[in-house]
């Protein structure tokens, strides 16, 4: 296989830090570890990785604050690994930044397709001309508008009001399936796989806990967004189902300031 970049694995125990480094290498990274998050944090800015796998509970510093240090110089694939299974931790790991959250213990095969399938979907590029995509927005292929939002499939962009929108591979992945959706209602099962990539089928089963993972992201983009769950632009909620679309309205809407 080839060489898919860099891979840092922040893991205290030896035995799964060593499972870890094993799947990342035949997957195809340089691997490079660490056993805490301090050492994690020095390695990762030394070694700009592509992918990062954290586990929460180090011995130093939590794999929390990890996440926060790393995020301050580095856009890499994290995945934060846990023993534990409560919903604050899922919530705190995915607003933190992290692009997926898996508990212990795990497959390998399910860890390299969760990975397989973040590396095919590229990250929303911050660093796009706004000036120019606004320039050539008319004649963009994969620009999909909605109530003063904007989005980009190609240079994976959202703009508001005029003013970009800083989104995870995650959020902007589910935003743009509900937005070429065109009012369309997805279930939360359907938005799991969207955000899962290939690694779950039409018919295989999904866990409630990936579907609270989906609860968190939407939660996420209306903070992000400042859509309002009780008169929503973007994200309304279908009770008991999943979340669709809102009707387009003629006014235009404020960017996030």
């Amino acid at each position: 296989m080839s060489d898919l970049g860099v891979a840092v694995v922040i893991e205290d125990d030896a035995d799964v830090r060593n499972l870890l480094q094993s799947v990342l290498l035949q997957a195809g990274f340089v691997v490079h570890i660490a056993s805490d998050g301090r050492m994690g944090v020095d390695v990762a800015r030394e070694k700009q990785p592509d992918v990062v796998t954290l586990d929460i509970g180090l011995p130093d510093i939590d794999g929390f604050e990890v996440l926060r240090r790393i995020r301050q110089f580095s856009g890499a694939y994290v995945v934060m690994l846990t023993g534990r299974t409560d919903e604050p931790d899922l919530l705190t790991a995915l607003q933190g930044g992290a692009d997926d959250y898996i508990t212990k213990p795990f497959r390998p095969l399910e860890l390299r397709a969760r990975i397989s399938a973040m590396m095919r979907r590229p990250r929303q590029d911050s660093s796009a001309d706004l000036a120019a995509e606004k320039r050539t927005a008319a004649n963009t292929p994969g620009l999909l508008r909605h109530n003063g939002l904007a989005l980009n499939a190609r240079s994976r962009t959202a703009v508001l009001g005029g003013a970009p929108v800083e989104l995870t591979r995650s959020e902007f992945d589910l935003l743009h399936e509900l937005m070429r959706g065109a009012g369309a209602v997805k279930s939360r099962s359907e938005l799991v796989r969207v955000v899962r990539g290939d690694y779950y089928g039409d018919n295989d089963y999904v866990s409630e806990a990936d579907e609270r993972a989906v609860e968190v992201h939407i939660g996420n983009l209306r903070r992000k967004l400042r859509d309002n769950r009780e008169d929503p632009r973007w994200l309304q909620t279908v009770r008991g189902v999943g979340y669709r679309l809102p009707p387009t309205r003629p006014e235009q809407v404020e960017g996030p300031s």
